[in-house]
């Protein structure tokens, strides 16, 4: 009987560890929880905007074909209840900004503003520095390396092979069906998933809570890029701004396109009283979250501790 209840608990937990092909599932670190990712294929892509037309304010740069590595990405925004057990894990420290088993300090306020944090809410209102460091922690928890998407990769996974405004097409009267944003939200974010997936399963690309991307924001970097330009990626040289992607429940339709582009703002914290202001929240912008990438090539050890120093030391 004995050797029968460990031969079915094997077999229970490997269906939530193994690769399936296309997706991977893993228990969440201490917890019951399964997260998912989807494996991207490999391809070339128009990354920005085609025509002048379909820009926005904050979207100003020309189209670039591009080419993107194949990786696996979130297929949901990461929750509160995931992100809440990171923050809550004892097994971590509250000491160095940069020690690998760094928790966020406290909250001072209900960073939520009450929309909602059990039952797949999307985690919301911390900074790129939080965001990494949760990755971090999942890397030492489970040896395998996750981190942010970066922009190009983010904007590929999101068109999921569409060359419209919309991965759906160009009809914004659509969003609605795939998108919590400014027409269809109520002023609040929603839980993960309850909306249409994009063409490669994705849920929430768009709207919700704007997805935070590992470049660093610059107005001009499409333009240093070729149209045979491979995995492009703006290395970070300072804190602000970052690039953030995909619009909020709170943008309008213009706003939530897949080819958009927002940068942080140190407005975001202008609440916070501590001083300095926090690394790890953002007072003013309940609206960003995150979602994470598993590259298919995993990085050394020595690769993975270069990747966190160099945007954790900023």
């Amino acid at each position: 009987m004995k050797f029968i209840f460990l031969f079915l608990f094997v077999i229970f937990s490997n269906a939530f560890s193994q690769d399936r092909n296309d997706t991977i599932q893993r228990i969440l670190p201490g917890t019951s929880q399964i997260f998912t990712l989807i494996k991207i294929p490999a391809g070339s892509f128009e990354l920005g905007s085609k025509s002048n037309v379909l820009m926005s304010e904050k979207d100003e740069q020309p189209a670039r074909k591009v080419t993107i590595e194949s990786f696996y990405i979130g297929r949901y925004e990461v929750t509160y209840e995931e992100y809440e057990t990171f923050m809550r894990d004892e097994s971590t420290s509250l000491n160095s900004p940069v020690d690998a088993v760094t928790r966020p300090s406290p909250p001072y306020i209900d960073l939520t503003l009450s929309m909602g944090k059990t039952s797949g809410y999307p985690a919301n209102s911390m900074q790129q520095f939080g965001a990494l460091m949760y990755c971090r922690w999942l890397y030492n928890k489970t040896s395998e390396f996750y981190r942010l998407p970066t922009e190009a990769e983010w904007e590929y996974a999101c068109k999921a092979g569409s060359v419209t405004i919309y991965p759906f097409g160009n009809d914004s009267s659509k969003l609605k069906e795939y998108t919590w944003y400014a027409g269809n939200s109520g002023g609040h974010y929603h839980k993960v998933g309850e909306l249409l997936p994009n063409a490669w399963g994705l849920f929430d690309m768009l709207g919700n809570v704007a997805e935070w991307t590992l470049d660093q924001y610059d107005e001009n970097f499409y333009n240093t890029l070729s149209d045979t330009s491979s995995n492009p990626l703006k290395l970070p040289t300072a804190r602000h701004p970052r690039t953030v992607r995909g619009g909020n429940y709170e943008d309008d339709a213009i706003h939530v396109r897949s080819a958009d582009r927002l940068k942080s703002d140190l407005i975001w914290n202008r609440r916070d009283p501590q001083i300095p202001k926090s690394r790890w929240w953002n007072a003013d912008a309940p609206f960003v979250g995150f979602r994470i990438v598993k590259p298919v090539k995993q990085p050394t050890a020595a690769e993975a501790e270069s990747f966190f120093k160099l945007y954790l030391g900023k």
